[in-house]
């Protein structure tokens, strides 16, 4: 108990941290010390190059600067493999939906650094917004949108289906992995958020959600069910992680079904399959993502996809 106090204090602390990886980079390595050669950087910055299809036009911006904490997991990913490996399936949907979704907002839930709300803004013009609850990384989020001149609005809320108050759970094994869901995995420590339902939400922002990514770790079908009138009367695309476990799929059928939402897994090459239940493990597990569309896709919109998967850069 004492020694997961003793590292929560440390990660909630930038000072603290940075101390404690400089005595131990110092330290020979049977007395806890750090492998040089594996030591993540302080702030890691590099520039990633942004897709354009054939024919779409000028693609300006043509990369994003990146610069955040050496430590974060999304940007390691993207400054290794670029979009081309990373959730390439969902991004050249999400790219597509772009296009063909009525017009209104963009909405990031469970944003992280904002990876999807920047590509949003850097390739529509449509309004977005990226919910990002945990402090440090709703910081980094504002800082790369603001750093490249996007018309990113960074929301510090947890979504949910209530509103108030409550516990962000911080993850010892990533920043991807934080969660308002409670379990028994081990946890850094809890901060205090703000939640609130995207249905109260939309309310008082007055956006018109059209396109809505969500991944929070386990709590997707909550942030359905906070949302169920934007559902009703916006009918938005909606991008949403499914984990195979704890009665996710079934939730979110029973949510979704009323509506008349179809469902596709974004699983291997476009197009998808129209599928009959919300079920299946991915053979990978980044491959997590489905599309729910509040109605049949048609064929010109996996062509895009199919044209914006080939266009997404690698690394470098």
């Amino acid at each position: 108990m004492v020694h997961g106090q003793m590292r929560a204090f440390v990660h909630r602390y930038p000072a603290v941290r940075y101390a404690t990886r400089q005595i131990r980079i110092r330290l020979p390595q049977r007395l806890g010390g750090l492998d040089r050669a594996h030591v993540p950087p302080w702030v890691r910055r590099f520039d990633l190059a942004l897709p354009r299809r054939a024919g779409w036009g000028p693609a300006v911006p043509a990369s994003l600067r990146v610069t955040a904490p050496g430590d974060y997991l999304v940007p390691l990913r993207l400054q290794h493999s670029g979009l081309a490996g990373y959730e390439p399936e969902t991004l050249a949907c999400f790219l597509a939906a772009l296009e063909y979704a009525r017009p209104g907002a963009v909405l990031d839930v469970g944003a992280n650094v904002g990876l999807y709300a920047a590509l949003a803004a850097a390739r529509s013009r449509r309004r977005v917004y990226a919910f990002e609850p945990a402090p440090r990384i709703a910081d980094t989020a504002q800082a790369i949108a603001r750093e490249n001149g996007l018309g990113v609005e960074v929301v510090r809320l947890a979504l949910s289906n209530h509103s108030g108050t409550g516990a962000l759970r911080l993850s010892p094994v990533a920043d991807t992995a934080n969660a308002l869901a409670a379990d028994a995995r081990p946890l850094l420590g809890r901060v205090p958020v703000a939640v609130e339902t995207l249905s109260h939400w939309r309310e008082r922002a007055g956006a018109a959600p059209a396109v809505v990514k969500i991944d929070t770790v386990g709590t997707e079908p909550d942030v359905i069910a906070g949302a169920l009138e934007v559902l009703r009367r916006f009918r938005p695309w909606v991008f949403c992680e499914v984990r195979p476990d704890h009665g996710v799929e079934e939730r979110l059928m029973a949510l979704l079904e009323p509506f008349g939402y179809c469902w596709y897994h974004l699983c291997g090459d476009p197009p998808y399959p129209l599928r009959a239940v919300i079920a299946g493990r991915a053979p990978d597990p980044a491959q997590r993502m489905w599309l729910f569309a509040p109605e049949p896709v048609p064929e010109r919109v996996w062509d895009t996809a199919r044209a914006w998967y080939g266009s997404l850069p690698g690394p470098g």
